[in-house]
């Protein structure tokens, strides 16, 4: 298949699924339920990618630096830190551990 046709079909669908949100009458995304869903999902879904980002590496699990880079910024949230410190301190740990064969 042709790189154009995939990036072609590619940009089909994200316009139709955009559509189709539009499409979605107000009454339905007022719902209790759905409102509490559309609070939750991103959330989940952002929490999902950061495990498998960081414990994985093609189909096998790992154990690497990342694991311990993403316990440092689990430390600095549950400190209450802000966002930069949390994300330096991912960064450090994981460079360290990296540094030192990790």
């Amino acid at each position: 298949m042709n790189v154009w046709i995939a990036i072609g079909l590619t940009v089909v669908g994200c316009y139709a699924v955009k559509l189709a949100g539009l499409l979605v009458p107000a009454g339905a995304l007022e719902r209790p339920l759905v409102r509490r869903l559309s609070a939750l999902l991103p959330v989940a879904l952002l929490a999902a990618l950061t495990a498998q980002q960081t414990f994985s590496t093609g189909h096998e699990l790992v154990l690497d630096a990342r694991a311990a880079g993403l316990a440092a910024a689990a430390v600095a949230l549950l400190l209450r830190a802000p966002f930069l410190v949390v994300v330096g301190a991912a960064v450090v740990v994981t460079a360290g551990v990296r540094a030192l064969g990790g």
